[in-house]
């Protein structure tokens, strides 16, 4: 069974155009390939509440602070194509970067407020390149829904508050972090880590856990803090960029979850940078 790939903008929306003059609901899931079961996972919830459903693959350079870092990114077109087939989706949209962002391109998107702490600080522009990128792809597909990963939780802010405050008519699906047996939580950077740092890597996640258990109990955000990296430290991690307690709505800085709230985390291990998050309360 093989998967229509569809590479330019003029041929999807003539099938979306379609698709919607017949009162079908159009999900799509953008990714930037490498697929896991954490994008399936996405790709089951717009299958089940969606008529047809597109998924992008596109690595996008605009997201990115290094050039390295682009260059290194998993491309597994061909294999991303097989795990598709069985969910028989409606176009799997692959365009290049000349379709994207043909000669000439100068216009960028971006959310304040939002993008200015966590991934955003450390990351500069990184966000405005997902917002650049996301909202093309919405505008490309014409899509009713969208499909985001928790995983990438402040993505997923990101996102919302750009279709709410654009006004685009499309609706914004979280959907629950899919993770290993062991805890990791399945990232398509997963791939580039060496068989040992892949054994200490969900030792991320036990120090997330341990941290939040601590705040719920009335503990010291800054003592739990320093535990928690120091954990991290004896497990082989190099540089922890951020572990912080936010707020779900806006992001802002929290001592104790006394809010809605969720613990973020950003951290290296053996050149590769890991993010997590959870809920705390």
């Amino acid at each position: 069974m093989s998967v229509p790939i569809i590479r330019t903008v003029a041929a999807l929306r003539e099938d979306v155009a379609a698709w919607h003059k017949a009162g079908e609901v159009v999900g799509v899931v953008p990714t930037m390939g490498a697929l896991h079961q954490g994008h399936l996972s996405l790709v089951r919830a717009a299958k089940a509440e969606c008529d047809r459903v597109i998924v992008t693959i596109f690595v996008n350079p605009k997201q990115f602070n290094s050039a390295e870092d682009l260059e290194n990114y998993p491309r597994t077109e061909e294999e991303d194509a097989r795990k598709l087939a069985p969910f028989e989706v409606d176009a799997v949209y692959v365009p290049d970067g000349a379709q994207m962002y043909p000669e000439g391109f100068a216009t960028t998107v971006s959310v304040a407020g939002l993008t200015d702490v966590l991934c955003g600080a450390v990351r500069p522009g990184h966000f405005d390149g997902v917002s650049t990128v996301v909202t093309k792809l919405f505008t490309q597909t014409q899509a009713d829904r969208a499909y985001f990963g928790e995983k990438d939780y402040q993505q997923v802010q990101v996102v919302t508050r750009l279709a709410r405050d654009l006004d685009l008519p499309i609706t914004i699906v979280p959907c629950p972090t899919i993770r290993e047996e062991d805890g990791l939580a399945m990232s398509s950077r997963n791939l580039l880590l060496s068989d040992r740092a892949r054994v200490w890597a969900p030792e991320l996640h036990r120090a997330m856990e341990e941290m939040a258990a601590g705040l719920l109990a009335g503990g010291d955000i800054a003592e739990l803090r320093a535990a928690a990296i120091a954990r991290l430290e004896r497990a082989g991690f190099t540089k922890v960029e951020y572990l912080d307690l936010r707020a779900c709505d806006d992001l802002r800085l929290l001592e104790k979850p006394d809010v809605p709230a969720r613990l973020l985390a950003a951290a290296w291990l053996a050149g590769v940078r890991l993010i997590d998050n959870i809920a705390v309360g």
